[in-house]
């Protein structure tokens, strides 16, 4: 779960929380693995972060990656981020989204645009 830092019991209780109200919104998670890690950066002062979180799901493995000088906000962020796609993944499971495969299309002036 640490890497290039120290483990924190209570960094790893606050994981743990945020990965029970995502197993709570979508029973249908194969595998959670988070990543916590204090990259090397000589140029920057102060310590930058960085999460990643993988969620497998059936038919797919949503990752987010973040980075912030907060650790637990990062943390809360990360997960409502994968909470957000796994919810759209669930969406366009069930047929409320239709999933557009190719290039966006937006109206302009009456005319359809792709951008």
């Amino acid at each position: 779960m640490f890497r290039g830092m120290a483990a924190s019991p209570a960094v790893e209780a606050t994981v743990q929380r945020w990965m029970s109200r995502l197993d709570r919104a979508y029973a249908g998670i194969i595998r959670c693995d988070v990543v916590i890690e204090l990259p090397h950066r000589h140029s920057r002062q102060g310590h930058s972060f960085r999460v990643r979180i993988e969620v497998a799901v059936p038919d797919r493995t949503i990752v987010v990656a973040q980075e912030s000088e907060d650790m637990y906000a990062l943390i809360g962020d990360a997960f409502h981020a994968a909470r957000r796609q796994l919810h759209e993944h669930v969406e366009i499971r069930r047929g409320d989204v239709k999933r557009h495969d190719g290039a966006a299309i937006a109206g302009v002036g009456g005319r359809r645009t792709a951008w």
